[in-house]
């Protein structure tokens, strides 16, 4: 049997139709006809994270304009074939990818509401080079690289769930996504006293029509009074005005002591007292997060300390996970989805760090870190290419890391990036990104992943896919089958493409 790869530009074939007689997700025997003859062939489908349904449902279209591909539509069809489609499928940019593609059945018994205890008795699935194995999160280093570095995401997660009880006894809950006034740094916002504007979403916004909400909190058991104004509505959220008295109190302070941990949607059970400290990563430094990076969560400190026992490199960076982490896809292909962004605070003793273990295996802590470290790149190579580009330019958009553009090595990028930071006399940099990473992203610093089971048709998960291929459903469905918890509080997986 002859076996053809399509690529895209090649020429290697010209056909009046196809006949299919059997498929998977990766390639498909075929039938050629040209005329009168019918020859075998074998086709390989360049993109192996899309589904053999989808790819021939674009490379032979159906008859009737808009019509579907049924698994029994496609044994023993024919088609006229279109090679300009199947062409630019082999090319495919992650805007045209259907989100159905990335989706499975993920039953309610298999989310986790609590966390694994002892923490680090949380099941592990491991991926290596397509072999699946399976062992607990207590001795992940048995199965790391020998010679890498992880790199944790040390942000720590407020109680952005504020509830306040009107007169009239209902309540309203004020959720805090981000600070909406210019800031230096997430860590000096969180220092201001008296009042602070933040932009935030609003449970029963109807029922707040004018007027202050407030309530009382303790504060070392000193009473504040802490109010909040409605000062602007926007598009999907609203700007809320915080005030307290005694103004003396840092907002960090008054926050943690108003707030409530904000367990994801999927969790559905109120948060309790433990949830505080299990819903937090042991190596939380810097306040920002509206959601934990669940990665982390399955270690603790005697791992940590075994890690660097056995010549495991560490390195800490953060990333303020913000609510867009839960935000579902909603549109059928990924040009309709807008990525949701997200604040770094990155050092430039970090970066330096970041240099000096390139030539190690970078295995990222979470999908968090993953997006951190890959924006680092790009925004180094914008630098290559435009010395004095202003910090707004610098910033990562969601689909121009997929334009046709120069790149250079990790190494060239991360220095450049440190020397624009230098040279603006910081020792840091908090800028925003907006990067989406999909199938068909060409990982620069990212070599490996540890993370957790992602919800159905998630960005969490394209990004998954695109390191690990189409595999990723073979990850998926190991887990499936066998006692794996998912999401937030469940299980992970190391992943070794």
């Amino acid at each position: 049997m002859e076996v053809v790869s399509f690529q895209s530009g090649s020429s290697y074939l010209r056909a009046s139709q196809i006949v299919a007689t059997s498929f998977d997700s990766a390639q498909v025997d075929l039938c050629l006809g040209v005329g009168e003859a019918i020859s075998p062939l074998r086709l390989e489908i360049a993109c192996p994270t899309m589904s053999f349904r989808r790819a021939l449902s674009l490379a032979c279209p159906p008859a009737k304009a808009g019509s579907s591909l049924r698994n029994d539509d496609i044994l023993g069809c024919t088609r006229p074939f279109s090679y300009q489609n199947f062409s630019h499928l082999c090319m495919m940019h992650p805007k045209d990818l259907a989100i159905e593609d990335f989706s499975y059945n993920l039953p309610p018994e298999k989310i986790a509401l609590y966390p694994a205890k002892p923490r680090d008795s949380s099941r592990l699935l491991i991926f290596n080079k397509g072999a699946i194995s399976e062992d607990i999160y207590r001795h992940i280093d048995k199965y790391l690289p020998g010679d890498c570095t992880l790199i944790f995401n040390d942000t720590r997660v407020i109680k952005s769930r504020v509830l306040f009880q009107k007169t009239t006894g209902s309540v309203i809950e004020v959720f805090c996504l981000e600070p909406y006034e210019k800031f230096r740094d997430y860590d000096s916002f969180f220092q201001q006293t008296g009042s602070v504007l933040w932009q935030c979403m609003i449970g029963k916004a109807g029922k707040w029509k004018e007027g202050q909400l407030s309530k009382t909190i303790l504060i070392d058991n000193v009473e504040v009074m802490l109010t909040a104004q409605l000062t602007e509505k926007l598009p999907d959220s609203y700007i809320v005005q915080f005030s307290w008295t005694p103004p003396h109190y840092t907002f960090g302070e008054v926050i943690s002591a108003a707030g409530v941990t904000p367990l994801p949607p999927y969790i559905k059970r109120s948060a309790d007292k433990e949830d505080e400290v299990s819903y937090q990563t042991v190596y939380s430094k810097h306040d920002g997060s509206v959601a934990a990076p669940t990665a982390g969560l399955h270690f603790t400190k005697e791992m940590m300390n075994n890690l660097h026992q056995n010549g495991v490199s560490t390195l800490f960076t953060t990333l303020h996970v913000g609510a867009g982490t839960f935000k579902p896809v909603k549109s059928g292909t990924m040009d309709g989805h807008i990525m949701h962004t997200e604040w770094m605070n990155i050092s430039i003793d970090f970066l330096e760090k970041l240099l000096q273990n390139l030539e190690h295996k970078i295995i990222s802590v979470g999908t968090t870190s993953t997006r951190t470290l890959e924006s680092i790149y790009w925004m180094g190579n914008k630098i290559l290419h435009k010395e004095n580009i202003s910090e707004a330019d610098l910033q990562i958009s969601q689909w121009e890391v997929y334009e046709p553009q120069k790149t250079h090595s990790p190494r060239e990028a991360v220095t450049a990036l440190i020397e624009w930071i230098q040279g603006r006399q910081e020792t840091h940099l908090t800028i925003e990104t907006g990067i989406i990473i999909a199938p068909e992203y060409k990982f620069k610093i990212t070599q490996g992943l540890i993370t957790n089971f992602h919800q159905p048709k998630s960005t969490l998960l394209l990004l998954v896919a695109a390191l690990a291929g189409n595999d990723w459903r073979k990850i998926y469905d190991y887990a499936l089958k066998h006692p794996f918890r998912f999401l937030s509080y469940g299980d992970g997986c190391l992943i070794i493409p």
